[in-house]
């Protein structure tokens, strides 16, 4: 097969023009014509597809494809996606269809499935965005096929919205971000998948899907055998790692609103939504929420989800929602592409609500933590005290009471009540004695507060480290104050002396431990608390 290259004039500068003129175009026979004769000669065409709405150019003309980035806005190191009408169109494209991609060819073309392979001399670095594969696939949509041979070229074709935003899955969304960019633009009605196709590199010793889709890893592993996932699938692209795929960025598929999701059952998400104030929810069909909401299919039905989301985001948009709390799908089957897009959608900005605790609040003895936890309690949080708790785990009749006096003397029992000054005096004489009663208290005190946590819950642990706690919690912040100052506290709290309040603080963390171990860190030295806990929770809610 032999592709005609053709050369557009200076293509870069026409979508500076606003007063271009974009074609609205049907399925006809006439109208595929056309866009097809607009694609050979160096135009763009928006066209359906059965994921998205695609955004096409000549593949093999350089000038052309770099339209496509002109009028997305797209950064021109993300590879595009090079779609051919018919299997025979593949082989000019790429070095060697291998063993494996013709059996998955063979199994699934057309469909929305991309292959990478090694890419041949024909394919221009703007189209693979400098790197030496080249992404295939066959649309599985007749109309998207049929512009693609009336083109008589292959054509890359990214998603048809400006670059970032929710992929367009109807033609109103590619008029709204497209018209007077592009050159015509198809109306082919709703696509049927909704989320961008599955791609799978075959250029690695293990072959990895990049990008989830409709065509799930057991699907292909059925073919194929084992396939991996990438890590960037379901978390962030590494800091050095080039995108390989497209979708494959830190921040993709997002709308104007700032999305948050909630990781939560159903209950949970709904008592957490229902309480936000001056907020919005994306959320499944049955949930009971009460503030405005915008739903994205039935919890049951991943394919739902997948055909609703994009649509679902930019509806968000059209309600004028400015904070969104999206309520987590599953990470598995078609859900694991609903969940790809929909975190990068929220620039990975996740509340854990599964979690027993929101907040560990911790820090030093002397810091300062109490204000800290009248100001959140204020705000709607469940407070738990493990002060109180350590108290409760040790009334008379305790179990721990017989561990406690085998391990610091018989006489810290008196009546059978524990004797706290004393079993102080002992515990926290050297770090390895205070050890001891860590490992004697803590199981217990966590045990209890786990049992007692509900909804936006604080755990205000003192020694949430040296109880192994910080992974029950959705963050840590810590609490931290100048020494002199919290020996001074310590000295008025308890009525105690400076001398025995510097033993406290000599078997405790440091202040730059809590900063390097914790989410955030509240300085409490008299500044502004008030100011600094309302950024972290702008921040993490």
């Amino acid at each position: 097969m032999h592709f005609t290259v053709s050369r557009y004039q200076n293509p870069v500068s026409r979508y500076q023009n606003p007063d271009m003129k974009t074609l609205l175009l049907s399925t006809s026979e006439q109208d595929i014509s056309a866009a097809g004769a607009i694609i050979r000669s160096g135009g763009l065409v928006a066209f359906p597809t059965e994921t998205v709405y695609g955004l096409g150019a000549n593949a093999l003309d350089e000038n052309a494809v770099k339209s496509i980035y002109a009028a997305k806005g797209r950064p021109s190191d993300n590879p595009l996606i090079v779609h051919v009408a018919k299997k025979e169109d593949i082989a000019p494209l790429v070095q060697e269809i291998t063993p494996q991609a013709k059996a998955l060819i063979d199994a699934f073309f057309p469909a929305p499935l991309t292959v990478i392979l090694p890419k041949s001399d024909i394919i221009p670095n703007a189209t693979s965005g400098g790197l030496g594969t080249v992404a295939i696939r066959m649309p599985q949509n007749e109309v998207a096929r049929a512009v693609i041979a009336a083109a008589g070229v292959p054509v890359a074709a990214p998603s048809a919205n400006t670059s970032g935003l929710p992929s367009p899955t109807k033609a109103k969304y590619v008029i709204d971000d497209m018209f007077g960019k592009v050159d015509a633009i198809i109306d082919g009605g709703d696509c049927a998948v909704g989320v961008e196709s599955t791609v799978i590199t075959l250029a690695t010793d293990t072959p990895t899907i990049l990008r989830p889709g409709a065509i799930t890893k057991e699907m292909i592993e059925s073919v194929i055998g084992k396939v991996e996932i990438a890590s960037a699938v379901l978390g962030e692209l590494g800091e050095n790692e080039t995108a390989a795929s497209p979708g494959m960025k830190y921040k993709h598929y997002a709308p104007k609103a700032e999305i948050v999701i909630v990781d939560a059952d159903k209950t949970a998400y709904e008592n957490f939504v229902n309480t936000r104030e001056n907020a919005f929810a994306l959320c499944f069909d049955d949930d009971n929420v009460t503030i405005p909401h915008i739903t994205y299919g039935s919890e049951s039905d991943d394919s739902e989800q997948a055909r609703e989301l994009f649509d679902a985001l930019r509806k968000l948009d059209e309600i004028g929602a400015r904070r969104v709390y999206a309520r987590m799908p599953h990470k598995d089957g078609v859900a694991m592409a609903v969940y790809n897009r929909l975190i990068r959608a929220a620039a990975f900005r996740v509340i854990d609500l599964k979690k027993p605790f929101t907040i560990g609040l911790t820090g030093a003895t002397g810091a300062g933590k109490g204000y800290v936890c009248e100001q959140l309690k204020a705000r709607g949080f469940n407070i738990i005290d493990t002060d109180k708790i350590a108290r409760e785990v040790v009334q008379k009749g305790s179990p721990l009471l017989t561990e406690l006096a085998a391990t610091f003397g018989g006489d810290i029992i008196k009546n059978g009540e524990l004797d706290r000054a004393l079993l102080a005096e002992r515990a926290f004489a050297d770090k390895s004695q205070t050890a001891k009663l860590n490992a004697i208290m803590h199981p217990a005190i966590i045990k209890r507060c786990i049992e007692l946590a509900d909804g936006l819950t604080v755990l205000d642990a003192p020694q949430l480290f040296e109880a192994n706690a910080q992974d029950k919690c959705y963050k840590i912040v810590a609490v931290t104050a100048p020494k002199e100052l919290r020996i001074k506290r310590i000295t008025a709290r308890d009525g105690i002396t400076a001398e025995q309040a510097k033993q406290r603080v000599a078997v405790q963390f440091d202040d730059e431990y809590y900063k390097a171990h914790s989410d955030f860190v509240i300085v409490n030295d008299g500044g502004d608390i008030t100011g600094q806990i309302n950024n972290i929770l702008d921040t993490i809610l």
